[in-house]
């Protein structure tokens, strides 16, 4: 029995062990039925909380495949199958942008680099040691009279040149380790995919190896984890390292502008701006029913849904089904057509800042290129007097420096005929206009401009006039345009199609020209199309065009001329008989540094509207006739 002192004790310990959870018992420790208790609860709210969390759909849940399986030489994730490949060794050289073919790959894998800086202290020493055994042998090899070892030399070159680098702090030291984690949809295609990027390493001498019982680790190492589990690397400085990096992938695609066609390397969108460039000028070049037409129709198409204003020269009526479906309107400039434009019409003040002396030297300037163009080449003193004649032209109807050019009616080329007929040794050069005022080509020149340029699209069509006009009328048209253009600064695209007629004479060919160089202050993008590559790169101005145009498109080339494209836009031998190879509407597309493969694809929609196909174009008359007589038949049904 206990005596009353040891009962006390024994209640004051179990209050205090009751405190702190435990019985003090017979120097028993034993476990408090309270925190029993409290351990069942909280197992209790524990289980509770895992049951609730267990139906619960958490970001894991979404990511997460539906089954892993891993193999020795693969891995299936879902019905995915996925291979890591690792690079072991690079050569001693290696150029810039070598590993773009893959990056450029139309297929789905991932690429990671990781990048372990070395202390250059650390790699110095180690240059040394190797450096002195180096000099150490090729010292040995002189004594003993051996050949000399180039192996040797070169790696001591190379060494002596690295060490210099990282004295002066130009180059740094890395271990680089470069992985890439190839996805298919079979194990068959896995392995071609592999063979294939195997290849492409190999072609560039960088050895690569298959992860072999470590793919798990492969794939957790390409993953945006920053994880190297494989940790596979190679002694690289930063030039080689540099060089590496993918930044150099084809594309051109930014988050504005219109679709041009589909990227051929890795069936990415061209999504483009022009007017993004520094300036907004184009040229196309490609053979006869290569596509080119068709694309810049397209571009127009497109360009209009985005409130650009287009205006067009229209030498082969091309244009004209496009222009009837947008509403757009459509003037033909012909012999007997009714639209005219005269050439003597002023430009327009520019803001209405410009003096009226300036405004006439600027009209007489450009009417003496037209004047080369319909009566040939002039000497010095026909030169002087056409001057004088077209300032006396003026004249004749009020228009000097001192006048109001807003009241004013503008001569004609009867006027100025009348005006170079009277003047003393101006006969000869008014019997060769004669033609343009009272001949055969009277009817083209020698009106009141009737025509109007109130519309987003104006096609302007000079295919039936004769080709000896066909010059002298898009010079008239472009200047018209140009002094329109001039008078309202508005985001304008104008289409010159054949341009090469333009550059058969040296007079349009620099009023082309100084259209091209000038048009960029006033928000207008000059499109350049020719089928004559030849005439036009041969010409001093259309090669100062071609440098003046920001973006340039190369469709199909013909072997005769493939080779001066070659030389003027610098391409590579591939690029070369890619041009000579593609297929219609395919080729390579320019923007400023940047050029990529290109494939023109247009909706069904779009094609109906801008087709040049003969045989397209009877079949969407047909359908139109059989529509227009199905519906006579049943408006005539209903009325009966």
């Amino acid at each position: 029995m206990l005596n009353f002192k040891q009962a006390n004790q024994e209640s004051d310990q179990k209050k205090a062990g009751a405190k702190k959870g435990v019985f003090v018992v017979d120097n028993k420790i034993q476990v408090s039925a309270q925190i029993e208790e409290n351990v069942d609860l909280t197992k209790e709210i524990i289980g509770e909380e895992i049951a609730y969390r267990r139906g619960i759909l958490s970001v894991r849940d979404l990511i997460a495949p539906s089954s892993l399986k891993v193999n020795p030489t693969f891995m299936q994730l879902g019905k995915k199958f996925l291979r890591t490949v690792f690079v072991v060794s690079y050569p001693r050289y290696i150029g810039v942008g070598w590993f773009a073919p893959i990056i450029n790959l139309n297929y789905t894998f991932d690429i990671s680099m990781f990048f372990y800086p070395v202390k250059s202290a650390l790699i110095l020493k180690q240059l040394k040691n190797r450096v002195g055994n180096l000099e150490a042998q090729i010292i040995s090899d002189s004594d003993k009279g051996a050949p000399r070892d180039p192996l040797r030399e070169t790696a001591l070159r190379d060494i002596e040149y690295l060490r210099d680098s990282l004295t002066q702090g130009t180059e740094k030291f890395f271990q680089f380790a470069l992985y890439v984690t190839i996805y298919s949809e079979s194990a068959e295609e896995l392995d071609r995919l592999s063979d294939q990027i195997e290849d492409i390493f190999g072609s560039r001498l960088v050895y690569s190896k298959r992860a072999f019982y470590q793919v798990e680790q492969g794939f957790n190492s390409t993953l945006p984890l920053c994880n190297d589990e494989l940790f596979i690397t190679f002694n690289m400085n930063s030039s080689p390292v540099a060089s590496s990096f993918p930044f150099i992938s084809s594309e051109l695609t930014s988050d504005k502008g219109i679709l041009y066609g589909i990227n051929r390397h890795n069936n990415s969108l061209i999504l483009f701006d022009r007017f993004s460039m520094p300036n907004a000028n184009s040229v196309v070049f490609a053979t006869s029913g290569a596509g080119k037409s068709y694309a810049i129709k397209l571009e127009v198409l497109r360009s209009l849904m985005l409130g650009t204003d287009v205006i067009i020269i229209d030498p082969e009526y091309e244009y004209k089904h496009l222009s009837d479906a947008v509403g757009g309107t459509y003037i033909n400039i012909s012999l007997s057509s009714e639209n005219k434009i005269n050439p003597f019409d002023l430009p327009r003040a520019i803001g209405g800042e410009a003096k009226p002396k300036d405004i006439i030297r600027s009209a007489v300037i450009t009417l003496k290129g037209l004047v080369r163009l319909m009566i040939g080449n002039m000497t010095n003193e026909e030169d002087s007097l056409v001057d004088r004649a077209l300032l006396e032209t003026y004249a004749k109807k009020d228009i000097t420096p001192d006048s109001d050019l807003s009241q004013i009616e503008p001569p004609t080329m009867t006027d100025f005929y009348q005006v170079l007929d009277g003047m003393e040794g101006a006969e000869e050069l008014a019997e060769r206009l004669k033609k343009y005022t009272e001949g055969t080509f009277a009817g083209l020149l020698n009106n009141l401009t009737n025509v109007e340029m109130s519309n987003q699209l104006i096609c302007f069509s000079v295919r039936d006039l004769e080709d000896e006009l066909r010059p002298i009328a898009i010079y008239t048209i472009v200047n018209y345009i140009w002094n329109v253009v001039r008078s309202e600064t508005k985001k304008r695209v104008l289409v010159i199609d054949e341009a090469w007629w333009m550059m058969q004479n040296a007079d349009s060919a620099k009023f082309i020209f100084a259209l091209v160089k000038r048009c960029r202050k006033y928000y207008l993008g000059v499109i350049t199309i020719t089928q004559d590559v030849n005439d036009f790169l041969t010409s001093p101005y259309g090669q100062a065009i071609v440098n003046n145009s920001s973006v340039q498109i190369l469709l199909k080339q013909s072997p005769a001329a493939v080779d001066l494209v070659q030389k003027t836009f610098m391409l590579t031998e591939g690029e070369k008989y890619l041009l000579l190879e593609c297929g219609l509407g395919e080729g390579i597309f320019f923007a400023g540094n940047k050029h990529v493969a290109i494939k023109v694809v247009a909706s069904y929609t779009e094609d109906q509207l801008i087709t040049s196909d003969p045989r397209q174009l009877l079949e969407i008359e047909e359908a139109k006739k059989q529509f227009d007589v199905n519906l006579n038949q049943e408006v005539s049904g209903v009325k009966k």
